[in-house]
């Protein structure tokens, strides 16, 4: 799924972990219907969610996790319409 680069090999905890760690500790975003690609520094965020909050607070999380140079943020706003996470549910 992803690449890793030789110095995140070398730390010991790729660059996967890190965004996923970062991801699963906001409170805003839905695991659910997130997907993400990670390769050389670069990592894209595709799936679904509710709002355009949900869409920055995915591309908030990220930007200060160490190896992370460029967010490429392709997640789409649905709304409620596909039954992803709403505050509530």
């Amino acid at each position: 799924m992803a690449k890793t680069t030789q110095e995140e090999q070398v730390r010991g905890t790729p660059l996967d972990d890190k965004v996923l760690n970062a991801l699963e500790r906001s409170p805003y975003v839905p695991r659910k219907t997130l997907r993400f690609e990670t390769a050389e520094g670069r990592v894209t965020l595709r799936g679904v969610v509710c709002s355009y909050f949900q869409k920055q607070m995915a591309q908030e999380a990220l930007r200060r996790v160490e190896g992370v140079h460029e967010i490429l943020n392709e997640l789409e706003v649905a709304g409620n319409k596909v039954g992803v996470f709403v505050d509530g549910d």
